[in-house]
């Protein structure tokens, strides 16, 4: 029987899809392995943001092709590259778009059956529409799982292509992403994590208004779940109702995800970003939800950011004393409004900038987990083994970019359950603790 192998790349929006394609795959019987080399045909979901991104896709399909398989590409590189991908790796046999992942069973029976003729499902106008009747066949089973909340951007940032990528936004109903929440629960998933290219504009397409702050009172309501985490927030769309949300939903961690992007008016008109006062924002989150943590994400080298500017931005993240923050230098991206524009900053210079901007940030992140020390907070139990000890997350933490809490214990822990850990030392990015 021919067996079916999945590599995956980019964020946690392509891990759901990648999941979903597995289980599609599954639920038409066909034979699904995590060994790439004991696959004959592999899918390789790819990522498309940045050129790094792109070039780490580029080498799991040339390996894959080099070994003999049979190679389809998914996600956003072949929506963004189809005529250069397939030109410059003829030996690619199909190639699926960003919104048409529900055509991957189609593809891999006609593969199996020994079609030899290239396969092209390239949506021109890509419009997501999640697959509510597929059970997801999870890569990674643990104590959190992401759901997906919505597809798609009606934003267009200077630098970003996700729209032409992704199409418009495309939202689930409450219902279905409830539904969908249980169901993990019942699994024994204890933390879900919302995803989307926006949360924030949740329901504005289905229910005519912004509606996250609607969907995390229902999902607080359900009793198998115990954290609920929101990524990729918008700060123009922080308005009092999900604050409220935040505030007064128990289960909803005090962590928001909110890509600023620049601190610099300039910059950030430049940018397309909402250009309004982050430090009144900034303020007025930690005044209203107490112990928030708040991550965030900067770009350094757009074009035409001067070392005035950079100040500005540097002086900003000095004075907001993020939890957690992330650098990434501008990349110039085809199709996009940025790749037009005078006045490049030089790779010599964003590297620099970036590397300056991780510096003071590492002393940040160092002193607030510094604070920490002598006091218990709540930690969510990730992995229990012989060699590395109880390994944790604190609510502070996102999986897998965040840090994590080392813990020795006298009782045994298990997986998933949330635990008071008293924490005794601490260093740049993870925490060390006890549990009575």
């Amino acid at each position: 029987m021919t067996k079916v192998a999945l590599i995956n790349h980019g964020c946690a929006k392509n891990l759901v899809d990648s999941e979903l394609m597995l289980g599609m795959l599954s639920d038409a019987g066909i034979d699904i392995t995590l060994d790439d080399k004991d696959a004959s045909i592999v899918i390789v979901n790819t990522c498309s943001f940045i050129h790094d991104a792109e070039k780490e896709s580029v080498q799991s399909i040339l390996q894959m092709v080099n070994e003999g398989k049979k190679v389809i590409i998914t996600g956003c590189l072949p929506q963004k590259h189809k005529e250069e991908l397939k030109k410059v790796i003829p030996e690619i046999v199909a190639m699926l778009g960003t919104t048409d992942i529900h055509k991957i069973v189609e593809v891999v029976k006609k593969l199996a059956d020994g079609l030899t003729d290239y396969i092209e499902e390239i949506a021109e106008k890509p419009l997501y529409i999640y697959p509510e009747s597929v059970h997801r066949q999870q890569i990674t089973i643990g104590s959190s799982s992401y759901i997906k909340i919505a597809d798609g951007c009606n934003y267009h940032c200077g630098y970003c292509i996700i729209p032409t990528l992704r199409g418009a936004y495309s939202s689930r109903t409450i219902e279905n992403i409830v539904d969908e929440a249980k169901m993990l629960g019942e699994k024994g998933v204890s933390e879900i994590v919302l995803v989307a290219q926006d949360t924030t504009s949740y329901g504005i397409d289905l229910y005519k208004k912004p509606s996250l702050a609607k969907l995390l009172r229902e999902l607080n309501k359900i009793e198998s779940i115990e954290w609920i985490r929101v990524m990729y927030t918008y700060p123009s769309m922080i308005d009092d109702d999900l604050i409220d949300a935040f505030k007064n939903c128990e289960k909803v961690v005090k962590y928001i995800d909110m890509p600023l992007q620049h601190a610099s008016r300039t910059i950030l008109k430049a940018m397309r970003r909402p250009v309004m006062d982050y430090r009144a924002l900034i303020s007025k989150l930690r005044e209203n939800i107490p112990d928030i943590a708040i991550r965030t994400a900067f770009i350094v080298g757009y074009p035409g950011e001067t070392e005035e500017e950079f100040n500005e931005l540097r002086e900003f993240i000095e004075d907001m004393r993020f939890d957690k923050l992330g650098v990434f230098e501008f990349s110039k991206e085809k199709n996009t409004a940025a790749y037009e524009l005078p006045k490049q900053v030089p790779a010599r210079i964003k590297h620099q900038r970036k590397k300056e901007l991780l510096s003071l940030q590492q002393r940040i992140s160092a002193e607030i987990n510094q604070s920490f020390t002598g006091k218990k907070i709540p930690c969510i139990i990730e992995a229990v083994s012989d060699d590395c000890g109880i390994i944790a997350r604190s609510y502070r933490d996102a999986p897998e970019i965040d840090g994590l809490v080392y813990i020795d214990s006298q009782r045994p822990l298990v997986p998933g359950d949330i635990e008071l850990v008293g924490i005794q030392r601490a260093d740049e990015y993870d925490l060390y603790g006890t549990v009575e």
